[in-house]
């Protein structure tokens, strides 16, 4: 059995709940032996018992997070945790009695009669008693493991030293002036050989509209572009995937809990971390669930939706940090809305994120898109011909005709993201952004490529093997309707008209 200082664990999160108070913090060891002689009450073994039970289903939900992500601190943090729950879980079983698996053993086997349950438990409290117990040992075996996982996590990240166990200050045997600098598990631990600059995008010009819409980078496709750092590669991010082994060990001892959450009196709430965690990432990344109510009219129009248009920082993995590229990303789980129907991989979608306080079409390849804001006009007196648009806006949008060469594609696109070498006689610069107004509505033209593989990567394409291009040209509208503190929006989207497919003739 491995022992560690309490001192050193990151504290549990505290769960309250009606009538008995669940805290998940771990008290002491001195704490939970008080009392070893007293015959406990039915409400102190419930209230005891069932903030163990909430802490090991908290344990079981911060280990599978661990295992999935690079993070040394939380790793190391976990297998600290463990080792604390299983010395908590022991001492409240000694207190209730003081052979868990003559008691537990004995009424797990069928074939034999259960052994006498002590005085102070009833039949319920033997369940949850035998359940912990169970639970607590099936976690146990995760200690080898976690300790492997934590010096592969040692390749990715920097493991540093732990204090010292009577919390004296260590200088460095080499460098004695510098004091050992330790670590703080609830931080990141830093990663080796990722240094990553912060650069502006330079490809869209040095005239661009805003600064803040030059945070994504342009992919030119064809041509060989110039880089801001010549040979640089970007770090590789880790692929990282759980155990079977720990999965299945904490799926048992997940059973366990949930089953024996039925033994205790219905005045004893319990928390599940799962749902709350999902619970929480649809209120930072989607709707929420009664927006399509109150929209329902709208929402019954053909060819509409309502999406949560969010910061382009979201999308965005923070410099200098890790992530595990086998999990699936925010773009991933909320993917945008599509337009249309999907035809052999190919499915339009709408693009739109907020880049500082402007919506952005962003956009991929040599697709391209660009924006009005027509002003407070409704979705609904909208139609194909755009009859409620003042002109020349509905007859540029109407009537503009896209190049065929794929060069010409992408100097396209840099017009609308730029403004520059814009000749179409309009009276103001068409773009790829607007400035975001609430109750305002923006209408959008957007073109669409699917381009093959060996086009996209700079392959020789034989004349012999005609490449399949598809494409969509289509006329949409949306329309912000609300505005949340984090400077995301909640908006309404309709689908105007479908414009002739453009074709790639080069």
């Amino acid at each position: 059995m491995r022992y560690i200082f309490f001192s050193l664990l990151l504290p549990f999160s505290v769960v309250s709940a009606p009538g008995t108070a669940l805290s998940a913090e771990y008290q002491s060891p001195s704490a939970l032996n008080q009392n070893l002689t007293s015959k406990p009450t039915d409400e102190k073994f419930y209230t005891e018992a069932g903030r163990l039970v909430q802490q090991q289903i908290n344990l079981i939900a911060r280990i599978e997070q661990a295992l999935i992500e690079p993070d040394a601190n939380r790793m190391r943090a976990v297998g600290g945790q463990l080792t604390s729950q299983v010395k908590i879980v022991e001492g409240f079983l000694h207190r209730q009695h003081k052979n868990s698996k003559t008691l537990c053993s004995s009424r797990a086997d069928l074939s034999r009669n259960l052994s006498p349950l002590p005085d102070q438990l009833t039949e319920a409290q033997a369940q949850i008693y035998c359940s912990l117990d169970a639970s607590s040992q099936e976690l146990l075996k995760l200690a080898p493991m976690l300790d492997r996982l934590l010096s592969r996590r040692g390749e990715l990240a920097l493991i540093r030293q732990l204090p010292l166990v009577t919390g004296e200050r260590q200088s460095d045997p080499v460098l004695s002036l510098a004091p050992m600098q330790y670590p703080h598990l609830e931080k990141l631990a830093t990663p080796f050989s990722t240094w990553e600059p912060h650069l502006p995008n330079d490809n869209l010009g040095t005239q661009a509209p805003s600064s803040d819409l030059l945070s994504l980078p342009v992919q030119v496709i064809g041509r060989t572009a110039k880089t801001a750092i010549a040979n640089y590669v970007p770090p590789r991010q880790p692929a990282i995937a759980a155990p079977e082994a720990s999965l299945i060990t904490l799926a048992t001892a997940k059973q366990i809990l949930t089953a024996t959450r039925a033994a205790f009196p219905p005045e004893i709430h319990f928390t599940d971390p799962w749902e709350n965690a999902a619970i929480l990432e649809r209120f930072a990344y989607d709707i929420d669930p009664q927006e399509p109510q109150t929209y329902a009219k709208f929402l019954k129009l053909p060819r509409t939706g309502i999406f949560r248009v969010l910061q382009s920082s979201v999308y965005q993995r923070p410099l200098n940090t890790l992530r595990n590229r086998l999990q699936p990303s925010v773009s991933d789980r909320y993917p945008f809305p599509f337009l249309g129907d999907a035809k052999e991989g190919f499915n339009p979608s709408l693009a739109l994120q907020v880049i500082g306080k402007s919506f952005q079409l962003v956009d991929q390849g040599v697709d391209y898109s660009f924006m009005v804001d027509v002003g407070d006009v409704p979705l609904e007196q909208l139609d194909e011909r755009l009859q409620a648009v003042a002109s020349p806006t509905r007859e540029f949008l109407l009537n503009y005709r896209p190049p065929q060469q794929l060069d010409a594609l992408q100097i396209e696109k840099r017009r609308f993201l730029t403004g520059k070498g814009q000749n179409w006689n309009q009276s103001q610069v068409i773009l790829a952004n607007a400035k975001a107004e609430l109750n305002h509505t923006y209408i959008v033209r957007s073109l669409q490529f699917q381009l093959p593989e060996n086009v996209v990567s700079g392959q020789p394409i034989s004349v012999n093997q005609p490449q399949q291009i598809h494409s969509s040209d289509i006329l949409l509208a949306f329309r912000p309707v609300r505005r949340r503190s984090d400077g995301s929006y909640t908006v309404l989207w309709r689908v105007l008209n479908q414009l002739p497919a453009p074709q790639i003739e080069d």
